[in-house]
C-alpha cells in the first residue's frame, strides 16, 4: 500500500528519478541505452530551433552525458530505426510500440473531432489532389515537400505553407504518410506507412480507443512518476472527459494510486512501482522543451520556477533571454543561461546567466562543469560568459 500523502520534496525526487536522473553520465552511451531512454520518457519533443542544439537532442545529453549525437539519427531515422514521428506532445519522436496507441488520433484528423476541423475539411475537399500526391511518392518513393512540383505556392496562412506542403502535412497529420527520414536544414521526408514502418508495427491490431489512451496515460505517469490530472494530460495532449475517465479506470484496476502533495492544490496519481530516492545527486542543464519541465505549470508547481520561452519576445522585453536553459543541480532548478553556440568560432556563449534565489556558493562552480561538459559534446573548444545577468560574474570566475 502507498502512503497517503507524500511531502513535496518526495514528490519532486520521484519526478526525477522517473524521469531518468540521477544516474551516473560518465560512461559511454549506446544504442541500447539510447532506446531505453526514450522508451522510458514515452515521448520526445522535436524543434528546428538550433541556436544551442535541437532539442531533441538535449534529453539524452542530460541524463546520460555526452553521447554520439548521430546515434539520435540513426534511431530516428536510420534504415533500422526502433522511432518514429507523429504529432503526440508536440512534434515528436516515440518508440514504434506506441503507433497502434496513436491511430485514434490519426482517426481524429481525418474526421475533424476537436482540433482537427482544418484538416479534415482539406482532407475532404482536395482529396483527389491529395490522391496524386500519394501516388506521386508510391511512384517516386519517399520525397521532402518542396520536390513534389505540384499545387500552388505559399500564399499565406498555414505558416506560407504551399499546397504540396498542407498536403503532406495534413496526410501525416491522419497517418496516411509518415517520417521516412529527415535531410538537409531538418527538412522531412514522407513516405508510405506500407514501406516505411515495420510489418510488425503495421500488422499490430488498432486498440480500442479507450484502451490505447490507458496506455498512453500508464506511460505519461511511468515517466512523471506522481503528476494531477493536468500533468497526465498533458503529455500526450489528450482530452479533459477522455483522461478523467481513463484514469478512474486506472485507479478501479490499481495501475494508478491516488494520492496527495502537499503544496499542490490538486490532487495527484502515484505510479505504484515509482522509485522513492532520498536524494537526487544530478546536475544538467535543460533544453527548454525537455520533458521534466515542459508543462510550466507543473514546473512553477514543482520546483517554485517560472519558465517562460522568449524567443516571441523583443529583445528589449525579454527577461532571461532568447534560448534559455534552466540549470539542475541535485533536486534543485538554481539557475538559467542563455546560451548560443559560436561553431565557427568554437565557443559556447553564456549570453545571459541569472541564479534563483536558494542557490548557492556552489551553483556558479557546478554550472562552469555543466557548460564545459555541453561545449564539448558540441565539438566546442571553450565557453565565454557575457557580462550580463547577476550570477555573470561568479560564473566567468569559475570559468
Amino acid at each position: 500500500m502507498t502512503r497517503d500523502t507524500l511531502t513535496a520534496g518526495e514528490a519532486r525526487r520521484i519526478a526525477l528519478a522517473a524521469q531518468g536522473f540521477g544516474a551516473s553520465r560518465d560512461g559511454p552511451v549506446g544504442r541500447r541505452q539510447l532506446v531505453k531512454l526514450v522508451e522510458r520518457l514515452g515521448v520526445i519533443q522535436i524543434d528546428s530551433v538550433n541556436v544551442v542544439s535541437r532539442t531533441h537532442y538535449l534529453p539524452a545529453f542530460s541524463r546520460l552525458g555526452a553521447y554520439p549525437r548521430d546515434l539520435l539519427e540513426d534511431i530516428a531515422w536510420g534504415k533500422k530505426r526502433p522511432l518514429f514521428e507523429y504529432w503526440a506532445h508536440e512534434a515528436s519522436l516515440l518508440p514504434l510500440s506506441a503507433q497502434p496507441l496513436l491511430r485514434w488520433r490519426m482517426d481524429d484528423a481525418q474526421a475533424g473531432v476537436g482540433t482537427w476541423k482544418g484538416i479534415a475539411k482539406f482532407l475532404r475537399e482536395r482529396r483527389e489532389f491529395l490522391d496524386r500526391v500519394l501516388d506521386e511518392i508510391a511512384a517516386r518513393g519517399p520525397i521532402s515537400a518542396s520536390e513534389l512540383e505540384m499545387g500552388h505556392k505559399g500564399q499565406g496562412g498555414w505558416w506560407g505553407w504551399s499546397e504540396a506542403k498542407r498536403a503532406v502535412e495534413c496526410l501525416f497529420w491522419a497517418g496516411e504518410l509518415t517520417t521516412a527520414t529527415r535531410r538537409g536544414t531538418f527538412e522531412r521526408v514522407y513516405g508510405l506507412p506500407d514501406k516505411v514502418l515495420p510489418k510488425t508495427v503495421r500488422e499490430t491490431p488498432t486498440p480500442p480507443r479507450d484502451e490505447a489512451q490507458r496506455q498512453l496515460l500508464t506511460i505519461a505517469a511511468r515517466a512523471m512518476g506522481v503528476a494531477t490530472e493536468r500533468d497526465l494530460r498533458d503529455y500526450f495532449r489528450m482530452g479533459v472527459g477522455e483522461t478523467r475517465a481513463r484514469l478512474g479506470e486506472l485507479v478501479e484496476t490499481g495501475a494508478l494510486a491516488p494520492i496527495k502533495v502537499k503544496g499542490w492544490r490538486e490532487p495527484a496519481y502515484l505510479d505504484p512501482a515509482a522509485r522513492r530516492p532520498r536524494k537526487i545527486d544530478h546536475t544538467a542543464l535543460l533544453s527548454p522543451f525537455d520533458n521534466l519541465i515542459w508543462f510550466r505549470e507543473r514546473t512553477e508547481r514543482m520546483f517554485g520556477v517560472r519558465i517562460r520561452l522568449e524567443i516571441y519576445t523583443p529583445a528589449d522585453k525579454r527577461t532571461h533571454g532568447y534560448y534559455v536553459l534552466p540549470f539542475l543541480e541535485g533536486d534543485a532548478l538554481t539557475a538559467r543561461v542563455d546560451l548560443k553556440a559560436d561553431r565557427k568560432a568554437g565557443v559556447l556563449i553564456v549570453q545571459a546567466s541569472h541564479a534563483e534565489p536558494w542557490a548557492s556558493d556552489d551553483t556558479p562552480v557546478k554550472l562552469a562543469q555543466e557548460l564545459k561538459r555541453m561545449a564539448g559534446w558540441l565539438g566546442l573548444e571553450t565557453v565565454r560568459v557575457e557580462k550580463k545577468g547577476d550570477l555573470s560574474g561568479a560564473l566567468a570566475d569559475a570559468l
